[in-house]
């Protein structure tokens, strides 16, 4: 499945459909998406840190429903009184998914005043179309305060 939305993500791309931004937020790492059978092969290609170690980004595919199957986890400091790090599952609107994820094109960059920004190319679906739009996710962890912020950037 993965590799057929990434093999029709030429095609999506050339459409260059408009964009609205879609609304995102973060689930608990409590929840059926956060499960490790969710971690597509190869585990390490699919999962990359950051702040020396610190931060983990890793991505979900819960195979269904299929234009919304795929999520980020981010695992960051701060520590818990058990020495666990924060966890937040990053979704699309209403908790739903991402339809693609470009996961090796992932970067990140710091900035003192909010953290460290992970940014990643996806794709949402569009129900009002049926069609696929382009973003990047922008994720802001900030280690200090434990908060993880996801924004849409539209091209």
């Amino acid at each position: 499945m993965f590799r057929s939305i990434m093999t029709a993500l030429p095609i999506v791309l050339a459409i260059g459909l408009a964009v609205p931004a879609a609304a995102q937020g973060t689930l608990e790492c409590d929840g059926w998406q956060a499960s490790a059978r969710n971690i597509p092969e190869l585990v390490s290609a699919n999962t990359t840190t950051f702040a020396n170690g610190e931060i983990r980004v890793t991505l979900l595919d819960t195979v269904e429903p299929a234009a919304a199957a795929f999520y980020l986890m981010v695992i960051a400091p701060p520590y818990d009184e058990l020495g666990s790090r924060n966890c937040a599952i990053v979704a699309g609107d209403g908790g739903m998914g991402l339809a693609a994820v470009i996961f090796a094109q992932i970067g990140a960059s710091y900035n003192p005043a909010s953290g460290l920004t992970v940014r990643v190319p996806v794709h949402l679906f569009a129900p009002a179309t049926g069609g696929f739009d382009p973003a990047i996710l922008a994720v802001t962890i900030n280690q200090a305060t434990g908060t993880i912020v996801p924004r849409y950037e539209i091209p």
